[in-house]
């Protein structure tokens, strides 16, 4: 018979450094990032470089909000750079035609919508994996981008769609606010709603979620259609910020994003998400890219050391804390 005895003093800290241990592992590797990064080449760390990073972010930080939510469900969007594209051509294409800038922003973000929905019907209600669904999707997606502009990039006419990418509040970049704003949104809807706790509980277990009442298909297909319209309105930012769309935006995004998210500690089986996680793996992502152009390592190795680092990281997220916190519960 087991006994049970009162918790030892000091439990509280070793459980909230548990729960925690994935953010703050990565908030220790992204100021040990800066901090090398300031060593190498000072004009990391100055006004101008800080605003331009948070500007190139933005889009993979709106990007891994609406990813966390579909990870957390279990699954996974591989189209998130194909629908920037998709959506950053059609809006130049709209915009050159004459259209005005708030309509075609709407219609963007309700293509995003519906290309999510679309294949959040596949994955939730046809049991296709969310693999083979969102794989298609990065192929047919970008090929449809590429019919619409014939590999031609769309300059886009000057009008206030630009302020979008390029205006500032106060010397913030508006992309920066923007992100911002979708991370607050994301973290207050998976923390504190009903169907924040929806979204972890379909990821953690999908048949008892439907035992007990949930409408696990439509939770699943909904985080799709909410990564469709995060991508949308990534592509709107990066097409006020370059002032034109191309086909070829985004290319391979969808490895940052994820990369962003599994960073930042949502587990990737699903039934565990966080939104400061992802933010911060967002910013990680980031740093490591500028602060590796600025220490002027050869563009041939930037991705190598990018994915060394990439992988360094999550190995020191999910083993050595993992065996941290498992210490302190045991003392």
């Amino acid at each position: 018979m087991s006994l049970y005895t009162e918790r030892q003093q000091g439990s509280r800290l070793s459980d909230h450094f548990t729960a925690n241990a994935h953010v703050l592992s990565i908030a220790a590797f992204l100021i040990a990032c800066c901090a090398l990064f300031t060593a190498l080449n000072t004009v990391f760390i100055s006004t101008g470089n800080l605003l331009n990073l948070l500007r190139q972010a933005t889009p993979t930080l709106i990007v891994s909000v609406a990813m966390t939510f579909v990870i957390t469900t279990g699954g996974i969007d591989l189209s998130v750079g194909s629908i920037i594209a998709l959506a950053n051509a059609a809006a130049a294409l709209l915009l050159r035609a004459g259209w005005q800038w708030p309509l075609v922003s709407v219609l963007m973000l309700a293509l995003g919508a519906f290309i999510g929905l679309f294949q959040g019907f596949f994955v939730a209600y046809q049991k296709i994996p969310a693999f083979i669904v969102t794989l298609a999707g990065l192929s047919a997606i970008r090929g449809i981008a590429l019919v619409l502009t014939g590999g031609f990039s769309i300059q886009i006419p000057q009008s206030l769609f630009l302020v979008i990418g390029r205006g500032t509040v106060y010397g913030v970049p508006n992309p920066a606010i923007l992100g911002l704003v979708v991370a607050l949104i994301g973290y207050i809807v998976l923390n504190t709603t009903l169907y924040g706790r929806r979204v972890c509980a379909v990821g953690a277990n999908a048949e008892a979620a439907r035992r007990v009442g949930m409408p696990a298909e439509r939770v699943i297909a909904s985080a799709y259609m909410w990564s469709g319209v995060a991508s949308a309105l990534a592509a709107l930012v990066v097409a006020a910020r370059l002032g034109s769309g191309s086909s070829n935006a985004a290319v391979g995004t969808e490895l940052d994003v994820i990369a962003a998210v599994v960073l930042g500690g949502t587990s990737l089986n699903g039934g565990r998400g966080t939104i400061i996680g992802t933010v911060l793996g967002a910013l990680t992502i980031s740093v490591i890219s500028n602060g590796l152009i600025l220490a002027h390592i050869d563009a041939f190795y930037t991705q190598v050391v990018t994915g060394a680092i990439i992988l360094s990281a999550i190995w020191l997220n999910t083993r050595l804390f993992d065996q941290v916190g498992g210490a302190l519960r045991r003392t």
